[in-house]
């Protein structure tokens, strides 16, 4: 495997709600933690602008460097704190912790920083502790940091229950029912804490801190939904607080205004509520924000704020409190069990969103696309209640049509299924629903399949579903035209069985000719254009978990997995056993385009991968340890472009990529190359100038520079030729000053004024004038000479211009050459001065 090997990546889709985002100083950029990435997103577009890569493990903590606002410190669980250019997208400063951190804060006055690590530097420990780590001056790129010292034993994990107040003047921290404050200056700590219950049965329990930005004054959020403002705590006998409450449960984060004269906080309500801190019962809400909230940020110059949400949404909002934008991430369902479907259509990963709805999701541009709203019925954040939610969902070989199934979820034994069938509407360029069928069979639905259909058939597909009643159904769809109008409908066909067994698990052969059900233990063969039972295969005890036709030159071959251990592969031609194998396999997924099979089973404490081919039992490729967790789902997404492998056994990565999806709702992917080659940021991606359209820049620098390469001599009076190169350098300078350099880092425009206007202009011209007579000679002869001498300069200057100027203006009248001639012989000096007095 040497020079490839491959990897397992996060493929996107992490969770950009982890963390507090960060803006920038000019509220232009959001800043958030996406997995082992950090992303940067324009508030204005809500697209993402650049992807930092470097860390090898999850982003915990994110911070403007307080002495700089153009960088970016993070920290990570690899143990390092690394310094980015995120406006560029460059990694400044890598510092080494060798040591978990789970959060981090910035103090502006000293080189110091603080961070969250684990006690004793163990991952298995319960116990963490607040350290400052003083940040070593080197050039070096790499450098350790080793000199830390304990503030705070025994604090929360989460970052949101530690915060730093007055500009690193003190630091305070919340965990159970303490409040600590520690101040730098004096070295004095103050400890103050409350019961567990209150008179009237609230729970003080806290869970956010955070300290005004001006003044002494310190607010908390608890488990009750109360919000309490602490005041005078730098004295342990005369601490005063004040509460606010509106929250019905605990309060999930808080934030204070620039300058301290708001506050805001959010919770499981999907409500951000701002309160005023000098008319401390007056308060403003947003309501409706769609999921509950977890984080709160506002910007550096008060003009934006933005609350992270439990569906992976960041909402950017103004300060009249209207939502202006959305950043939606993959929505982290509390279990997919639809799994993953790749939609032919949109080229979108469709899974589990929020409640009732079908997220499509692009990989390849890390967003979400839209949500199609399946239930149709509200959604209330609320333990106990009962409702309806997706469970299955199908899409047919061309995506014309969507199958999805809904049952009632919650404590309940009532059985309510419904079956809908959506047909996508090109003018709406979405799905609309065709048909909705209440209790499709008397139990649950266990699977469904479209049957394939060839580009040249014409029809539309059959749908077939299995269900623990006993019974496979077939669906069609049928003229339902009545004296208003046209209309289609789906409806049942065909109903089959086998011995009243429960039906698992469904297939269709590639060209839709056969179709296998898993009646339990045993694997029956139907002909889809007659419907009758072909050959049933029966096996060792153990049940079907998923069933499978090979593809292309194995179509002739039937694979199946078992609870029993085993994947067993039969010869449809001789209705035999091909082979078996010992693999538990608890996801069998085909790949559309090849012949390659992938099987997740999971063995000693992790998940291996097998992706083999029906005609030999031999794996392909093995892959030990994808993942800790249990795969629950995986797809198989066609390549855009086919990706270039060196070795046989990494073939199967060739036309497709493999997804899957664990337990801890990680997507994961296959890769032979290292994240920073698979996923480069934009700033990496520079194509060379040649490439580049021209822009008047170009035409100013690019084109003029070129042409004095190629003719030195041309535009030159006679003080430049003494000094040929001097105005090559200058004009030379300045395009390396005005366009490569950053902006941030320019001049001021006045000291660039008069050095970019003397680059556009033309070199005055000094000829020597020809000797004439001392007799004054005629009208008619003067105008001869300066006719010659035009002529001379026109002759030398066209040849320069040709490539820029068109024939057609490139010929010139007398009187014409004379004016131009005359024009560039007046002294512009004065805009030199013009600059000067800028």
């Amino acid at each position: 495997m040497e020079g490839e090997e491959v990897r397992v990546v996060r493929c996107g889709g992490s969770r950009i709600n982890n963390r507090r985002a960060v803006f920038s100083a000019d509220a232009k950029f959001l800043i958030c933690v996406s997995g082992d990435f950090i992303k940067v997103f324009s508030t204005s577009t809500q697209e993402c602008i650049h992807v930092l890569q470097g860390h090898t493990a999850l982003v915990t903590g994110i911070e403007l460097n307080p002495k700089n606002h153009l960088q970016l410190y993070s920290c990570s669980l690899d143990g390092t704190i690394k310094l980015w250019d995120f406006m560029d997208g460059i990694l400044i400063k890598n510092y080494l912790i060798d040591v978990q951190l789970f959060g981090f804060y910035t103090k502006i006055k000293e080189d110091h920083v603080y961070t969250i690590v684990p006690k004793n530097n163990s991952e298995a420990s319960d116990s963490f502790q607040l350290v400052s780590i003083k940040l070593p001056k080197s050039a070096e790129h790499e450098c350790e940091a080793k000199e830390m010292s304990v503030i705070f034993e025994d604090i929360s994990k989460s970052p949101k229950c530690t915060a730093v107040g007055r500009e690193g003047e003190y630091v305070a921290t919340v965990n159970g029912l303490s409040l600590l404050v520690y101040y730098f200056n004096n070295k004095k700590c103050f400890r103050f804490s409350l019961s567990a219950a209150s008179k009237k049965g609230g729970n003080n329990i806290f869970t956010v801190v955070k300290c005004h930005p001006n003044e002494d004054c310190i607010a908390t959020g608890h488990k009750d939904g109360k919000i309490r403002l602490w005041r005078n705590f730098n004295h342990n006998q005369e601490y005063t607080y004040s509460t606010l409450h509106w929250h019905h449960d605990a309060v999930a984060d808080l934030a204070f205004s620039v300058h301290g004269t708001v506050l805001f906080s959010g919770g499981v309500e999907s409500v951000l509520v701002q309160w005023s801190i000098s008319l401390e019962q007056k308060k403003e809400f947003l309501p409706r924000l769609g999921a509950a909230i977890e984080h709160i940020s506002t910007s550096p110059d008060g003009s934006l704020h933005c609350t992270s949400h439990e569906d992976n949404k960041i909402t950017i909002i103004d300060v009249g409190l209207k939502a202006t934008g959305i950043i939606q991430g993959l929505v982290k369902a509390t279990d997919v069990k639809t799994g993953l479907i790749f939609d032919p259509r949109s080229k979108a990963l469709v899974l589990n969103g929020k409640p009732g709805h079908l997220q499509f999701y692009s990989l390849h541009d890390d967003k979400q696309l839209f949500n199609l709203d399946i239930v149709q019925q509200e959604f209330v954040h609320q333990s106990g209640l009962q409702y309806m939610d997706l469970v299955k969902t199908a899409f047919s070989n061309k995506g014309e049509w969507l199958a999805t199934v809904e049952e009632l979820q919650g404590n309940t034994d009532t059985l309510d299924v419904q079956m809908k069938l959506w047909e996508f509407n090109d003018q709406l360029q979405s799905f609309v629903l065709n048909t909705t069928i209440s209790m499709p069979h008397e139990d649950r639905i266990t699977s469904l399949a479209f049957q394939n259909k060839a580009d040249s058939e014409e029809g539309h597909p059959a749908l077939v579903t299995t269900g623990n009643d006993g019974l496979f159904k077939v669906w069609v769809l049928r003229d339902n035209s009545d004296i208003y109008k046209q209309s289609t409908v789906w409806s049942c066909d065909f109903v089959g069985s086998y011995h009243r067994n429960k039906a698992l698990s469904c297939c269709f052969s590639e060209d839709g000719s056969l179709f296998a059900v898993g009646f339990e233990e045993v694997i029956t063969i139907w002909e889809t254009s007659t419907w009758d039972l072909k050959h049933t295969f029966c096996q060792p005890p153990g049940k079907i978990r998923s069933v499978c036709f090979g593809r292309f030159n194995c179509s002739k071959y039937l694979v199946a997995s078992t609870d029993s251990g085993f994947i067993n592969c039969w010869d449809l031609l001789t209705c035999s056993l091909a082979w078996r194998a010992q693999i538990d396999a608890t996801v069998l997924q085909p790949d559309v385009l090849s012949e390659n099979i992938a099987a997740f089973s999971f063995a000693s404490g992790g998940s291996n991968l097998f992706i083999f081919s029906p005609t030999d039992p031999m794996p392909l490729y093995v892959h030990e340890n994808v993942c800790k967790d249990h795969v629950q789902s995986s797809v198989f997404v066609p390549r855009i472009v086919p990706a270039s492998v060196s070795l046989v056994k990494h073939s199967w990565l060739v036309k497709s990529q493999l997804y899957f999806l664990t337990e801890s709702q990680d997507l994961l992917t296959f890769s032979t190359k290292s994240p920073e080659e698979g996923m480069e940021p934009i700033i990496k991606q520079m194509v060379s100038e040649e490439s580049l359209p021209y822009t008047p820049f170009y035409t100013l620098f690019g084109k003029k520079q070129q042409q004095k390469q190629d003719n030195p001599t041309w535009g030159l009076g006679n003080s430049e030729k003494k000094h040929p190169a001097g105005h090559t350098a200058q004009t030379a300078a300045v395009k390396e000053l005005l366009l490569h350099t950053p902006a941030h880092v320019l001049p001021p425009p006045s000291v660039l004024c008069k050095m970019f206007v003397n680059s556009l202009l033309i070199p005055k011209q000094n000829i020597c004038p020809e000797p004439v007579s001392e007799e004054v000679e005629s009208e008619n002869a003067d105008a001869d000479t300066d006719s010659v001498e035009d002529f001379q300069e026109t002759t030398e200057s066209q040849d320069s211009f040709a490539s820029i100027i068109p024939n057609k203006y490139a010929q010139l009248s007398k009187a014409q050459e004379k004016e131009l001639r005359r024009i560039r012989k007046t002294d512009f000096s004065w805009v030199s001065a013009l600059c000067e007095n800028l």
